[in-house]
């Protein structure tokens, strides 16, 4: 598939701090791709460099086929983005600024805007400044749909929004995105979201890529083993050393880590350690739980 987003080896310092190093990643046409990393990471970051409003120390960066430092016009207008969660003229009402974007973009289609506004049950003519964190949040979203943008790239998209407006955008966004094959690159604070949102989870540690995989994988591959802990320190010390077992823990006399390893390939490194695991049990997580096992709990 064609992809929409190519970041190759970036590398950006903010001063002599290191955010990362040869970052690399796809987002392909069509796809719901998440974004996760602890604070820090340099989600932001990456949204910026992509849009073009950073350039990396090295490393290149395409968007819908040119260069993030180099957009031209008519790719801007294919692109839409939201890294505030609000409008900022508020003294303007919701018909004035449709009016005033509509400008800028050739495919304007209000229909999203103006089912969102429905299902706020708000009118058109009420003013920014007189709305809710969360109604001028949508309205943002509501705007950004109606550009009609191949790709959408939204920075925590669910910042100022209750619950019940969250679970009201996240539906919408992904019936959106699905019915009119968009591509979107999100990032969100709030990971119970993301499953019900995304593909893919791209999962940002500091200075690193931690892995890319379908939100598939995270939801029936990656578990959490428990297990009474060995008493041979040395055999605890290499499976948690080894490849593919995620923050391994000892508390009191239980054994916990994560996995995407099969459990044959599991069972594998029990006999090789010498490791007595009649007592195991493992269980899929959560996307949030799967997270906190693969960043680490702090």
């Amino acid at each position: 598939m064609e992809n929409i987003i190519e970041c190759r080896n970036l590398t950006h310092y903010y001063g002599e701090r290191c955010i990362y190093e040869n970052l690399s990643f796809n987002v392909t046409q069509g796809s719901i791709v998440g974004l996760l990393g602890k604070n820090g990471t340099g989600k932001t970051t990456t949204i910026n460099i992509l849009n073009g409003f950073l350039k990396p120390k090295s490393g290149s960066c395409k968007i819908l086929g040119e260069e993030s430092n180099n957009i031209s016009p008519e790719t801007r207008s294919k692109i839409g983005l939201l890294i505030e969660g609000h409008v900022q003229y508020n003294y303007m009402n919701i018909a004035e600024l449709e009016k005033f974007y509509s400008g800028f973009f050739p495919k304007w289609d209000s229909k999203p805007l103006h089912e969102l506004l429905s299902k706020l049950q708000v009118n058109r003519k009420q003013k920014i400044s007189t709305m809710s964190c969360g109604q001028r949040s949508q309205v943002a979203l509501g705007l950004i749909m109606s550009q009609d943008p191949e790709v959408l790239i939204l920075d925590d998209f669910s910042m100022g929004l209750d619950p019940g407006y969250r679970r009201l955008f996240v539906e919408y966004l992904k019936d959106y995105a699905t019915s009119r094959n968009k591509t979107v690159f999100v990032t969100s604070h709030i990971i119970q979201d993301m499953e019900k949102l995304v593909d893919s989870c791209l999962i940002m540690d500091y200075g690193r890529i931690i892995t890319h995989r379908p939100l598939e994988d995270f939801m029936t591959k990656y578990k959490k083993h428990q297990l009474k802990a060995p008493d041979n320190k040395e055999a605890v010390s290499a499976l948690k050393n080894t490849e593919g077992i995620d923050h391994l823990d000892v508390f009191k006399d239980k054994m916990e880590y994560h996995s995407f390893l099969a459990q044959d390939e599991i069972s594998a490194l029990y006999q090789k350690y010498n490791i007595n695991a009649t007592d195991e049990k493992s269980q899929t997580v959560s996307l949030e739980d799967a997270f906190i096992g693969i960043t680490g709990k702090y």
